[in-house]
């Protein structure tokens, strides 16, 4: 009997053993045919399932005859396959996102493909926004990324700031749904406008160097593209609550109405942060919202209607208060101290340093399916901003700088208002303002409060064909912005007027008129003027695909206008400027080709001349002054870049080397003679950016994932420069600082040594490796450790008459810090929940990320910031 069982129970096995097969295939997004990791292959027949590895590929077991696959992936929609023994290799699935539009976005937003477009780029999905970005600013998210250096400056809510291959934020174009956010006058970007895209965020590229980018005016450094959610397709929600140190605490929700029969969707989503902030004094309240309603037309024609703003307010730590070593072990808060935190005599708080601002982004996209291979997608948009900060103003520039809480390159806490527990004593300006003899009681010392608005429309438009194996891409890309900036008295602290006595109006007749007018709460001083800027530009490139081989070939041309419009310094007759234009041009072209299923190659080459901004470049003093930069000229580079890549089921790495030429670069310097303060443009300011790029992801095992990257620079200026000087009436100066004729012996000029020096302010090395372990069904930690080396301080180019010799800039201490993360999902009752914490810096490293060179290039008298020490945050999220 026995042996007739053993029979039984193996030739059961060996039934069983052919009755199942293995059946394999690949997971990829539909819209960018990229391969999908983590994606839940289950079978409901078995009860098993798998998760697609690094190049999404699969293989699972199947009884014999047909089963059904379920496919599904956090922000895609599911989908349901047949698969049999009898045919093994199902190939490529595709699956489709459940945003709404998404294809219309993509083709706007210049998104690069892996081993297709021929870029340098990181990608960061919206998990991994989710999961690790706690209480860090948006930036910070990209710190693991090869040549991204990203510090809180100040440490006030918003704040930061971020590098990119050593360019900074204004030549890093950030572009959010296609569309550019990047500030018009000046380049850069402020965060803290963009508190809420963590919130809305569905993906997020970095694209290195040249960049996919089709609009008419590129970055020279790269580009952030950020796409948001659009419409989800499914009918749905989540509600969510954090809390993290120092009064943290953020509250949201999510809803959506999933696509109706009559094919409309909405999507609304809305958050509030609030927090006492981990540097003194540095409270904010921010929200959140963002809108999305898309109708769907019909098979050809689909409109999407999106909304979105983060209005805040925040005191800060001005962004200058650095102090030295010595001095910051002084304090009682160490590196949490604010040199501009204090009160007044009646011990209520009082600030120095205050910024609010709301800046909606409203866009309307329109996506036309012409034929089966043409397109045409356009978005209009506008952005309203409105919002401002605290300025200190004063009868004289002593005056006016007492306002500071570490006066201008000492590196030590200003003395004159000083409180013996080391707040600022604003109670004392007060009694300063009372006892002064200005026409009797006029304050020496008032609050202005630093109004800036704009208005911006635009208009991007691409239109893209197929004809054989080339894809041709079309468009123009149209912006006219208008920016108001104007200063308002907002406190007298105790005068009873102000007599705004150090601007001075050469270009106005009443001049001696306006500096003895008496000012009261809610008059001008200091400046009132509008900016303007106009662009157009066209752009076209065209794509060949054909089996393993992508190339292509991309030209653009834009003409950009300034002018500006002055009513404080100038009469009605003088208010308004000269109109200043720039032609710039781009052209670049690259291809990639797969060597094999795991390997590919990559090449890009390109050259850009784009026109200078508004700030510094097209005029010498934009704030003050309608005096056109005479020698401004177009800023240009000229880039290349070679890329591998490698990918298999258990390990990617990409490997990339660089090299940009940085030509003409826009660099207005200041020098003062005889109490008289002139202006220069230097010209011919050249610098190379180069270096080794490396970055790879590991799954040496089902449950571990191990990630890393290396990034090798080397930064330098390339060039000596030579600026002549110009009075603040656009006069040609002699060394006196005197009207003299232009280019003329007597025409002084600043000659500068920079050739050599390296560029400051980024970690020219950096490195990062990660762990992220699954513990239990949904249930994973992770450890993140960063390295920030031959970080050199930012520095000032001496630009005194004759020839000036600079000497290299301190280099600061190399850094490395580790951040951990768990992350729970699970049900609660009929609900999808999770719970996430995070603690970065977990060791509580001390260490240097912003720094101002002194006058020795040593420690000894360098202006630093330190990073954030050990932060904590928890949240839950709950889905229905």
């Amino acid at each position: 009997m026995k042996k007739v069982i053993s029979l039984f129970v193996v030739a059961v096995i060996v039934q069983l053993s052919f009755s199942q097969g293995l059946v394999k295939g690949i997971v990829v997004d539909k819209a960018t045919n990229e391969a999908l990791v983590g994606v839940s292959i289950f079978n409901p027949a078995s009860g098993l399932g798998v998760s697609t590895a690094l190049d999404g590929s699969f293989a699972i077991k199947l009884p014999s005859g047909k089963q059904n696959l379920t496919i599904s992936y956090i922000g895609y929609s599911t989908l349901t396959i047949e698969a049999s023994n009898n045919n093994p290799d199902l190939g490529n699935i595709a699956i489709e996102s459940e945003a709404i539009g998404l294809n219309d976005v993509t083709v706007t937003s210049s998104i690069a493909i892996k081993r297709k477009t021929p870029v340098a780029l990181s990608v960061i999905d919206p998990i991994i926004i989710e999961t690790k970005i706690g209480v860090k600013e948006f930036p910070e998210i990209l710190k693991s990324t090869p040549g991204v250096y990203a510090t809180r400056q100040g440490g006030g809510f918003g704040d930061s700031r971020i590098n990119l291959r050593g360019f900074e934020s204004a030549n890093i174009a950030v572009m959010i749904n296609g569309v550019p956010v990047n500030d018009m006058e000046w380049g850069g970007v402020y965060w803290s406008n963009w508190a809420g895209l963590s919130d809305v965020t569905r993906s997020m590229q970095v694209q290195r160097g040249l960049g996919a980018s089709k609009v008419a005016a590129p970055s020279l450094g790269g580009s952030i593209n950020i796409v948001t959610r659009s419409t989800d397709a499914k009918k749905g929600g989540a509600v969510s609550y954090g809390i993290g140190n120092d009064g943290y605490e953020k509250i949201g929700f999510s809803v959506s109405t999933g696509l109706t029969n009559d094919n409309w969707a909405i999507t609304l989503l809305g958050s509030k942060t609030v927090g006492n902030g981990y540097i003194q004094g540095t409270e904010f309240e921010s929200y959140s919202y963002f809108m999305n309603i898309s109708k769907k037309i019909n098979d050809a024609h689909q409109l999407s209607f999106t909304a979105f703003a983060a209005p805040q307010w925040h005191n800060q730590r001005n962004n200058a208060d650095r102090l030295t070593i010595e001095n910051w072990q002084k304090q009682p808060l160490k590196y949490k101290y604010n040199a501009s935190y204090g009160f007044d005599m009646n011990g209520q708080r009082k600030q120095s340093s205050y910024n609010y601002y709301n800046k909606p982004q409203i866009s309307l996209n329109h996506f036309w399916t012409i034929k089966e291979k043409s397109s045409l997608s356009s978005a209009i948009y506008m952005s309203i901003g409105d919002g401002g900060g605290y300025s200190g103003q004063g009868t004289t520039s002593a005056d006016r700088n007492n306002w500071f809480g570490v006066p201008s390159g000492t590196g030590e806490p200003a003395k004159t208002f000083r409180n013996l527990d080391g707040t600022f004593n604003y109670g004392a300006i007060y009694e300063l303002n009372k006892a002064s003899d200005l026409n009797t009681s006029g304050s020496k010392m008032v609050m202005s409060n630093s109004i800036n608005k704009h208005i911006w429309y635009g208009v991007l438009s691409t239109y893209n064909t197929k004809i054989g194996n080339i894809d041709y891409y079309g468009g123009v890309d149209l912006r006219y912005y208008k920016g108001v900036h104007t200063n308002e008295i907002s406190d007298l602290y105790g005068g009873n007027f102000f007599l705004d006595l150090s601007s001075d109006r050469p270009f106005n007749p009443k001049n001696a008129q306006l500096k003895a007018t008496k000012l009261g709460v809610g008059d001008v001083v200091y400046r009132d003027y509008d900016g303007y800027v106009f662009s157009q530009g066209v752009f076209g490139q065209a794509e060949y695909n054909k089996d393993n081989l992508s190339t292509f070939i991309s030209l653009s041309g834009s003409n950009t206008s300034y002018w500006r419009y002055d009513r404080f310094y100038y009469d009605a007759a003088n208010a308004k400027s000269a109109t200043t234009s720039f032609l710039g041009y781009c052209a670049k072209g690259g291809s990639n080709y797969n060597i094999d299923d795991k390997q590919n190659v990559f090449v890009n080459i390109g050259i850009i001349s784009r026109a200078p901004f508004f700030s510094g470049g097209a005029f010498l003093q934009s704030t003050i002054s309608n005096m056109l930069n005479p020698n401004g000229i177009n800023e240009k580079a000229f880039s290349a870049e070679v890329g591998y890549g490698y990918k298999s089921k258990y390990f990617s790495g990409n490997l990339n080397v660089y090299r940009t030429k940085w030509l003409d670069k826009t660099i207005v310097v200041t020098s003062t003679q005889q109490q008289e303060v002139q202006y220069a443009n230097l010209e011919g300011v050249n610098a190379l950016h180069q270096g080794i790029e490396f970055d790879f992801t590991s799954k040496p095992t089902k449950n571990l994932e191990v990630t890393g990257m290396i990034s090798l620079g080397d930064w330098t200026w390339d060039s000596n420069a030579t600026g002549y000087l110009y009075t603040q009436t656009g006069q040609p100066s002699d060394e006196k600082g005197l009207p003299t004729e232009l280019m003329s012996a007597t025409h002084a000029k600043v000659d500068v040594n920079l050739k050599g020096i390296h560029v400051g302010n980024s970690a020219q090395t950096t490195g990062a490796l990660g762990f992220n372990y699954q513990i239990l069904k949904g249930f994973k930690i992770g450890l993140d450790a960063n390295y920030f080396g031959h970080n050199y301080s930012s520095y000032k180019i001496n630009s005194a008459i004759g020839t000036n010799t600079n000497e290299q800039p301190w280099m600061i201490p190399d850094a490395y810090t580790v951040d951990f993360m768990a992350n729970y999902r699970f049900r609660l009752g009929d609900y999808d929940a999770s719970l996430v914490g995070n603690i970065d810096n977990l060791l509580d490293t001390e260490y240097i990320t912003d720094a101002y060179d002194g006058t020795t290039h040593t420690a000894k008298d360098a202006q630093v910031f330190y990073g954030f020490g050990r932060t904590w945050s928890v949240s839950l999220k709950i889905k229905f």
